[in-house]
């Protein structure tokens, strides 16, 4: 493997078609596409200033390294990427990859990032700011999650999360075969429209949680106050230990609570209309 370091290179693909590559103290200043159409790359303690770095890169590991704001959509087309210990100021990160082991990276602009990726097993990542992280994404293993961005999780499929403390708005939307435990889940309208989602330990908080959701479980989780209008036209199998403020419409299945603040089943309630509210020591508290 051929090894550079302790230099800089900037301007229009300085590295372009490059294998069998180790970068040590390298920065890349303004230019684009430095590190494109590549294999087998390693790079250590570099910084990335110019645009579009890692495109169509096909196995590299990204190590203790830094990628400035001007590095905006640096890692494209690529696969095979393991990256730990690095700090991300740039948005639009991570398209049309697969096969990525992340552990210990900080994103500060979370603006879009990890779209249409695949097999991604990811440990202890920061997401800050931005919107739509994860977006179309299929197979992913979480544990250790801290994100403040808007929308996250919209149209994933078989996930599975642990250790999260998300504060979001429309977090999983849409989702297919996820799980996710031991989690904090803060924000408005929860889990609409997701197809076989389960919650275990989980604490959730936000108006209008799990809305039109198909095959939804919840086991041992906490409802917020702040939790109202929940379940409405979903159907689900939910043991609860807090009160829940308000169920509304709930579409068939079971629920389990400490107690219920209001139950509201009217005419637009759709069939087949059978979902079961009970206690905790299983006494029926409704069914429709």
């Amino acid at each position: 493997m051929k090894l550079i370091s302790n230099t800089e290179f900037g301007g229009e693909r300085p590295l372009f078609e490059s294998h069998d590559l180790r970068l040590e103290n390298v920065t890349v200043r303004a230019g684009e596409s430095a590190i494109k159409e590549c294999s087998n790359i390693e790079a250590v303690n570099c910084r990335f200033e110019g645009n579009y770095p890692f495109w169509h890169v096909h196995g590299f590991a990204i190590d203790r390294c830094f990628f400035d704001v001007g590095a905006r959509s640096a890692l494209w087309y690529s696969d095979h990427l393991k990256m730990t210990d690095t700090r991300i100021d740039a948005p639009k990160m991570f398209r049309e990859m697969h096969d990525i082991e992340i552990e210990n990276v900080e994103m500060t602009d979370a603006d879009e990032v990890f779209w249409r990726c695949n097999r991604l097993n990811i440990k202890n990542l920061k997401l800050h700011g931005g919107t739509y992280p994860f977006m179309f994404c299929n197979g992913l293993r979480i544990d250790g999650l801290e994100s403040d961005s808007k929308y996250v999780f919209q149209y994933v499929k078989n996930m599975e999360l642990r250790n999260a403390k998300i504060t979001t708005k429309d977090a999983l939307w849409e989702t297919e075969n996820v799980t996710v435990y031991d989690s904090e889940l803060n924000g408005e309208y929860l889990g609409w429209h997701s197809r076989n989602l389960r919650l275990v330990n989980c604490r959730i908080s936000g108006t209008q949680p799990l809305c039109y959701a198909e095959n939804l479980v919840l086991e041992n989780c906490v409802m917020a106050d702040d939790c109202d209008l929940a379940f409405e036209y979903s159907s689900v199998h939910a043991t609860i230990d807090s009160p829940v403020r308000s169920v509304k419409n709930p579409r068939s299945g079971r629920i389990i609570a400490e107690s219920y603040g209001e139950i509201i089943l009217d005419k637009h309630i759709k069939a087949p209309a059978d979902c079961a509210l009970k206690l905790r020591d299983e006494r029926t508290c409704f069914s429709a």
